[in-house]
């Protein structure tokens, strides 16, 4: 089996003239569209919509092409040339996608244009978020230039704490190593190679601390900009809209979320026990990884890894097995880690082609396999919306992990019923290190930005503060679970979604992708095989309707707080379970 992915499908290497052609004709169906809004309401807003999909396309084509090749390559300076002038015609794509929601927002008669075309029936739901877009455009005579700006600001910003992040070094036992080799250390089996790892990672950030924070304040500092220009009466305004979510729905599940804070705390002090500490959890000890006396965990070769999922997810439906076969017989994945490749997983749609891509960096262990049926869960649901237009498949953030979440519970589920004591010990450590982390890890990195952006209103905060809002913010969500003393005040440096100019709050949806997924699971086991006809449709239906009209494709209410509290009483079961096999396994 090729353990590398096939990017053939969309150019044959950085010399093929088809990518001198495909930036050409971009150009070109950016300057149509200045015209094409002179005529007749319906043609116009016809011909709009297709040159709005053949820019997609092409967009796609040219940044997936650049893009997936940087993740495996990323010393390929072909790829980032071709990356670095997408990214300077991006601002030419915003304005035409701009002016074409101003041309909708403007429309007198929509619904009548949408009752009285096909084309547009098939858009409608774009055509109608248009129009609420349409309040929050920027005037027309200074958005070119923020746009053009952030390139210079936000966007700067971001890219500066990366290079920061990548080119600090560590003073490790003697040794000066990458900041992302040290992190690394934390799933170390030695408690005092995590231990002395922890302590050189903090020591090192003051080395950055300063620019880092600089980089912070300039991206909220945007964001807050942003906002008020494009109208909203706040930076998490924005994001909701942006998720399609309303702020009953994100109060409801923060509501559920703290109530079930004190469980997970009683999974760290637990583990911290177990660990022969008496205070919680150490930070240093978060990612330790425990075990039974005598119990190895089993191992993988990527053969196995698929014959697992393939037997697994077949269970479910046919369909998902025969699908993941065709990923992996097709070069859709990119499997095992090597010099110059991004660290992590993530999964690529290529809508055009009704294909996916998806990178791994496979080691063997139960954890990888459970990546690599989280990433072709992504896959899956690009699949649902397979014939669908472009603009039908933006699905936002908190519905983006629905089908990569329920795989995984789907393995999980799988694995603990066919594990003995020890191996479920092994299992349920696993799976709620990684579900703290989504829960209670996202918890305290929403409320430390919240508390960010509404002191950076008033003035840029110093690396100092900084340190003390996440310290403060950890001690809300983690409480008494990790020693008060061993905490981590600059996860506000290392964590880079903090640093996303065009993703404020990059946090909440983790938390509703987790519970949600974890939902759709719950319907599937009362359910049963009449389950996966609705589960599909609710997948392909995901970027044409807001988030609680999707969910209540499945009779669910996301804007209750009872339907959180029930995914989350999942958790503090496995909790109760874990607690129970460290006492009868691990007696301290």
């Amino acid at each position: 089996m090729e353990s590398t992915w096939d990017l053939s499908v969309l150019y044959r290497g950085f010399d093929d003239p088809e990518i001198e052609k495909d930036f050409a004709r971009l150009k070109e169906c950016c300057g149509q569209m200045k015209a094409v809004f002179a005529g007749d309401p319906l043609p116009a807003l016809e011909n709009a919509v297709d040159i709005m999909e053949e820019i997609y396309r092409l967009s796609s084509s040219l940044g997936s092409f650049a893009g997936l090749t940087l993740a495996a390559d990323a010393a390929c300076e072909p790829a980032q040339q071709l990356m670095d002038r997408l990214m300077v015609f991006s601002v030419q794509i915003s304005l035409v996608s701009s002016e074409m929601t101003r041309y909708i927002g403007g429309l007198q008669d929509l619904e009548s244009l949408i009752a009285g075309s096909e084309k547009l029936r098939r858009v409608d739901f774009m055509l109608r978020r248009s129009r609420e877009e349409a309040r929050h455009l920027m005037a027309p005579e200074i958005e070119e230039w923020m746009l053009k700006m952030s390139l210079s600001g936000g966007e700067a910003f971001s890219t500066l704490r990366d290079k920061l992040d990548a080119t600090v070094t560590v003073d490790y036992r003697g040794e000066k190593l990458p900041l992302s080799a040290v992190r690394s250390k934390a799933y170390d089996p030695d408690p005092q190679v995590r231990k002395d790892a922890y302590e050189a990672e903090i020591a090192a950030y003051p080395k950055i601390e300063i620019p880092m924070a600089a980089c912070l304040n300039g991206v909220k500092g945007e964001a807050l900009t942003m906002a008020e220009a494009m109208h909203f009466d706040s930076v998490l305004d924005r994001s909701l809209f942006n998720n399609n979510m309303d702020r009953e729905t994100l109060d409801a599940m923060l509501g559920a979320i703290r109530e079930s804070l004190p469980a997970f705390r009683r999974y760290l002090r637990k583990k911290g026990e177990i660990l022969g500490h008496k205070n919680g959890l150490p930070f240093y000890d978060l990612f330790a990884p425990i075990a039974p006396k005598g119990y190895t965990p089993k191992t993988y070769t990527i053969e196995e890894a698929r014959e697992k999922l393939l037997t697994e997810m077949g269970k479910f439906t046919p369909d998902m097995a025969a699908f993941m076969d065709h990923a992996f017989r097709n070069r859709w994945i990119d499997v095992y880690p090597r010099e110059g490749k991004s660290g992590g997983a993530f999964c690529a749609g290529l809508h055009h082609l009704d294909q996916s891509r998806v990178l791994t960096n496979f080691a063997g262990s139960f954890s990888d396999v459970s990546t690599l049926a989280h990433e072709l869960g992504h896959a899956w649901h690009n699949r649902c919306m397979a014939g669908l237009p472009a603009c039908m498949t933006d699905t936002p953030m908190p519905l983006a992990e629905t089908a990569s979440i329920f795989n995984e519970t789907l393995l999980a589920e799988a694995a603990m019923a066919q594990a003995g004591k020890e191996e479920q010990f092994s299992l349920l450590e696993g799976r709620l290190m990684e579900i703290t982390q989504v829960i209670v890890d996202i918890y305290s990195r929403y409320l430390f930005e919240t508390a960010v952006i509404e002191q950076r209103k008033e003035r840029t905060l110093s690396a100092q503060e900084l340190r003390q809002l996440m310290l403060d913010a950890q001690e809300q969500s983690y409480g008494d679970g990790l020693d008060p003393e061993i905490r981590h005040p600059y996860m506000w440096a290392c964590k880079s979604h903090y640093y996303s100019p065009g993703y404020a709050f990059y946090n909440f949806p983790y938390a509703f992708g987790q519970l949600f997924g974890q939902g759709m699971y719950e319907k599937y086991r009362v359910q049963g095989a009449a389950f996966v006809p609705k589960y599909n449709q609710l997948l392909r239906c995901c970027g044409s309707m807001p988030v609680k009209d999707v969910a209540r494709q499945m009779d669910i209410d996301v804007g209750s707080v009872s339907f959180w509290r029930e995914a989350l009483a999942g958790y503090e079961k496995e909790i109760d379970r874990f607690i129970a096999l460290a006492d009868e396994l691990m007696p301290q």
